[in-house]
C-alpha cells in the first residue's frame, strides 16, 4: 500500500468478534474493489439490490431524470474519494456518504466496518490527543446537539488524568464566584460555537467577496466621549447574557476577577475591559483606532484593551481544547456505538489543520515582552504551575526591569542620555525595546505554560511582522521548510498598528495574505475530524482580525476593508478629535493650504507640483536660512530630493536611512547656515527624536501620521517675530487633518470654498 495521504492511524480493535470480523472486512474489500470499476456518474446503479425489480424495469424517464441529478462535488468529497483507493476507514466514509446523500440508510452487512481512531503525537498534532481532561458534558436542551445522542443514550466522560490537558473537570461545578455558585449552564457558551459550526452556503460567500459592508447599529464607546462604535449584524453587547458570565469559561471568568480585585479596580461588570470583551466574544472583525497607547499615558486604558483580548484568546484556546477532548473520549469509550454516525454529522469535526489558533502581530519586543507576562498573569494557576523558558525569555526580551546588573537604578545612571529624549520614546524605543525580528511560540498544558515550544505544537504564536515575513522567505527557498502553521490561525489581532506603519506596513499585509491557506504537508492531522470549511478553503471566512492602533490611516483601513472577510461581520469606532494645536508652545502663524486634486492617482503629481510653482519659488527667492521641509514618507521624501537636485538648492538630507556618523554632521551644516534648506522625514524623527536647532521656516509638505508629532515639528522652530509654518494639504489627507486641528475645523477645511485657513 503507497503512502497514506491525512489517513487516519490504526487502533480501536474489537478484541472479541475477531474472527468475524476478519472475515467481513475480507469481503467489504473485494467489494470495494469492484465498486472501483464504476464511474461516479454511474455510481447508482451498484445499490440497485435495494430496489425492487420491478422498479429496476418500469422506471420513466421522468423519474429518472429525477434520479440523475449532477451536483458539483465539494473538495471534501473529492478527498474522500482520493483516498478512498488508499485507505478501507476513509472508503467507508466515502460509501456512506453517498447512501446518505440518495435517502436510504445501509445495512448492518454493507456498513459495519471499524471506525479507526486517531491518536496524534505531542509535538506534531493540533494538540487535542493530549488533553485528558473534558469539561462537563451534561448540555442545556439548547447546547446539546442531536448527534451527541445515540441510540436514546446520552454519552458520559470522565476525568483524565494525563498532564498535558488543558481541559477543566467537575470540580467546576463547585467553583463560587462572589459567594455564587457557576451553575453548569454557565460552561455552555454559544458564540465559540455557533461561529465555528456554522456553514456558509454560495450566496453568502459571494456577498462577502462583494466587500460591500452595511453598519446598521451604533452605541456610545466606553470612556471616550463623541466616540461610537458602528457595526454589521447584531450588536454585541445587546445580545449579552450576563447570567453565562459574558461567555467566559468559569475558571478563567473566576481568575480573571480575582486578578482585577488584586489590581484594585472597581465594578468589573462596567470595567473597560469587561465591555470590551463582550465585543470580542461576538467574533466580528475589530478595528479600534483610537487607541490611547501605554508610552503616551494611556497604561490603563491600554492595559484593559489588552487584557480583554488575552481573556478572549485563552477563553477560546480551552474552549476549543476542551471539544477535542471531550470528543477523544466519546469515540474511545462508545467506539462500537458511533462507528456508523461519526463521519454522517459534524459533531466530531472539531480541529484545523495544524494546532495554532490565535496569532498576535506586535512591531516590536518591548512590547511582546509587556504582552506575554500579561498573558501568564491571566492564565489560571492551574495551567501555570510551572513556566517553561522563563529564564531564556527574560535574556532574549529583556526583564522590563529599571535596574541594571550592577543594582544601580538606570534612569539615575542615564539621567543625561534620557532627558534628551521625550518619555514616550524612552518607553517605545529604549533599551530591550527596540528589537523588530522575534517569534515565538506558546503552548498552554493541564499544568504548565511552556514559551518557546515548536510552532506546530503551539497554541499562540507571538511575531513581529519582519520575523514571520523571514519565515515565509526561507519556506519559499528552501522545499523542507514550510509556513504551514499559520493555516489554522482562528483568532488575528494586530496590536499597535501605527506603529508597524512606521515600519514596513507591505510586510503585515503579506503575512495576512498567507494565512489560512491548504498546508502543504500533513503534520499529523486527522483529516477525517476537520471542519469542512478548512477543507474548502473558506478558513478565511471564519477568522477573526482584531485591529488595535492610535490612529487609522489608508493602509489600515485598506487590510479592514479588503483583506477581512469574517462573515460574523465587522465593528469599528468612530471618533471626534479635538486636536493638538492647543499643545503648540509658540506663537507662530500657521497656513494651511488646501491642494485641489481630482482623483488619487493624480494627488502625488498635483502636490509636487503646486511645492514647485507657489511655494518654493518664495524659499529660492529669500535670504533666510534655516528651511526644514517635513514629510511624511520616504516616496515624497525621494521626490522632493531629486526636485531640489534638478532647482540646484543648497540643502541636506535628514531621512529614515542616514547613518549614524552623518546625523551630527547633517544637523551641524544646518545650524551653522551652511545648507539653506533640510528635508526632514517623519520616519526620522520616529527613530531618533533629535532636536534640530536652526529652523526658522517650516513647510510641512504632508501632514503626519502621528498626531503628537505635530507639536513636536513645530515647537522646532526658533522664538522670533517672523516665525512662519506653512502647510500643505487636501481632501484625501482627511484622517490626518482632523486628528491635528480637530474634526469639525477639518470639515470646514476640506468643504469650504476658500482654500487658505491660517491659525495662530
Amino acid at each position: 500500500m503507497g503512502k497514506q495521504l491525512f489517513a487516519r492511524k490504526q487502533g480501536f480493535k474489537r478484541l472479541s468478534k475477531a474472527e468475524t470480523l476478519s472475515k467481513r472486512e475480507n469481503v467489504k474489500r473485494n467489494r470495494f474493489a469492484d465498486e472501483e470499476k464504476f464511474t461516479p456518474s454511474s455510481s447508482h446503479s451498484d445499490e440497485s439490490g435495494d430496489l425492487s425489480e420491478d422498479h429496476m424495469d418500469i422506471a420513466s424517464e421522468e423519474e429518472e431524470v429525477e434520479k440523475v441529478v449532477y451536483r458539483e462535488p465539494s473538495m471534501y468529497e473529492n478527498l474522500l474519494k482520493t483516498l478512498g483507493s488508499r485507505n478501507e476507514t476513509v472508503a467507508n466514509a466515502l460509501r456512506r456518504r453517498q447512501i446518505e446523500e440518495e435517502g436510504r440508510s445501509g445495512t448492518d452487512e454493507d456498513l459495519d466496518g471499524d471506525i479507526e481512531s486517531s491518536n496524534e503525537s505531542d509535538e506534531q498534532h493540533d494538540g487535542s490527543g493530549n488533553d485528558k481532561k473534558s469539561p462537563r458534558s451534561k448540555a442545556s436542551a439548547k447546547g446539546l446537539k442531536e448527534s451527541e445522542l445515540v441510540d436514546g443514550m446520552e454519552l458520559t466522560e470522565d476525568v483524565g488524568t494525563d498532564d498535558d490537558g488543558l481541559s477543566d473537570t467537575d470540580e467546576e461545578s463547585d467553583l463560587r464566584v462572589n459567594g455564587q455558585s457557576i451553575s453548569e449552564a454557565s460552561v455552555i457558551t454559544s458564540t465559540f460555537a455557533n461561529h465555528l459550526d456554522y456553514r456558509l452556503s454560495k450566496e453568502e460567500i459571494d456577498h462577502l467577496m462583494s466587500r460591500k459592508w452595511s453598519y446598521s447599529w451604533k452605541m456610545p464607546a466606553f470612556s471616550m466621549s463623541k466616540s461610537y462604535w458602528r457595526g454589521t449584524g447584531v450588536c454585541p453587547v445587546e445580545a449579552l447574557d450576563m447570567d453565562s458570565h459574558y461567555g467566559l469559561k468559569p475558571r478563567l471568568y473566576k481568575h480573571w476577577l480575582e486578578t482585577y480585585d488584586t489590581s484594585k479596580g472597581s465594578e468589573f461588570h462596567k470595567s473597560k475591559q469587561r465591555l470590551f470583551f463582550s465585543i470580542c466574544n461576538s467574533y466580528h472583525d475589530i478595528m479600534h483606532h483610537n487607541k490611547k497607547p501605554f508610552y503616551l499615558k494611556g497604561q490603563e486604558e491600554d492595559s484593559s484593551i489588552m487584557d480583554a483580548y488575552l481573556m478572549h484568546s485563552l477563553n477560546h484556546l480551552f474552549q476549543s481544547k476542551d471539544l477535542m477532548t471531550k470528543n477523544e473520549r466519546k469515540l474511545a469509550k462508545t467506539q462500537e456505538i458511533l462507528e456508523d454516525k461519526i463521519l454522517k454529522g459534524s459533531a466530531y469535526l472539531d480541529r484545523g489543520f495544524t494546532r495554532p489558533k490565535v496569532l498576535i502581530l506586535l512591531p516590536l519586543a518591548g512590547i511582546a515582552r509587556r504582552i506575554i507576562k500579561r498573558l501568564i498573569q491571566l492564565t489560571p494557576s492551574k495551567n501555570k504551575v510551572d513556566v517553561e523558558n522563563i529564564g531564556r525569555f527574560n535574556d532574549e526580551f529583556g526583564s522590563g526591569s529599571t535596574e541594571d546588573k550592577d543594582g544601580e537604578d538606570d534612569s539615575e545612571k542615564s539621567k543625561s542620555r534620557k532627558s534628551t529624549k521625550p518619555p514616550d520614546f524612552q518607553a517605545l524605543l529604549g533599551r530591550d525595546n527596540n528589537n523588530d525580528h522575534f517569534m515565538i511560540g506558546i503552548k498552554f498544558t493541564k499544568k504548565s505554560t511552556r514559551l518557546y515550544s515548536d510552532f506546530y505544537s503551539s497554541d499562540i504564536i507571538v511575531a513581529s511582522p519582519l520575523g514571520l515575513i523571514t519565515k515565509i522567505g526561507e519556506a519559499e527557498v528552501e522545499k523542507e521548510k514550510d509556513v504551514d502553521y499559520l493555516s489554522s490561525i482562528e483568532i488575528l489581532i494586530i496590536d499597535h498598528a501605527d506603529v508597524m506603519v512606521m515600519q514596513n506596513w507591505s510586510h503585515v499585509k503579506t503575512v495576512v495574505e498567507h494565512l489560512n491557506q491548504i498546508p502543504s504537508k500533513q503534520h499529523g492531522t486527522d483529516i477525517m475530524r476537520v471542519r469542512p470549511w478548512y477543507l474548502d478553503g473558506q478558513a478565511h471566512f471564519y477568522r477573526q482580525t482584531i485591529i488595535l492602533s492610535s490612529h487609522v490611516n489608508p493602509d489600515i483601513n485598506t487590510l479592514f476593508n479588503q483583506q477581512c472577510f469574517n462573515y460574523q461581520g465587522k465593528v469599528k469606532l468612530e471618533c471626534n478629535y479635538k486636536g493638538v494645536l492647543p499643545k503648540i508652545l509658540l506663537q507662530a502663524r500657521q497656513i494651511y493650504e488646501r491642494i485641489d486634486t481630482k482623483s488619487i492617482m493624480e494627488a502625488d503629481d498635483n502636490r509636487l507640483e503646486y511645492f514647485a510653482k507657489k511655494v518654493f519659488p518664495k524659499i529660492k527667492d529669500s535670504v533666510q536660512p534655516g528651511v526644514m521641509i517635513f514629510v511624511s514618507s520616504y516616496f515624497e521624501f525621494v521626490r522632493l530630493r531629486n526636485f531640489l537636485k534638478s532647482q540646484e538648492a543648497s540643502f541636506c538630507l535628514f531621512g529614515e536611512y542616514i547613518k549614524q556618523r552623518d546625523i551630527s554632521r547633517v544637523r551641524g551644516q544646518f545650524f551653522r547656515g551652511e545648507k539653506k534648506i533640510v528635508l526632514y522625514t517623519e520616519r526620522a524623527h520616529f527613530y531618533y527624536r533629535y532636536k534640530i536647532r536652526g529652523v526658522q521656516n517650516l513647510i510641512i509638505y504632508s501632514l503626519p501620521e502621528r498626531k503628537e508629532f505635530y507639536p513636536e515639528i513645530v515647537n522646532l522652530l526658533e522664538d522670533s517675530d517672523n516665525m512662519n509654518c506653512t502647510v500643505l494639504f487636501s481632501r484625501l489627507d482627511y484622517f490626518r487633518l482632523e486628528r491635528i486641528v480637530g474634526s469639525a475645523a477639518a470639515k470646514r477645511m476640506v468643504n469650504s470654498e476658500k482654500s487658505v485657513f491660517v491659525f495662530a
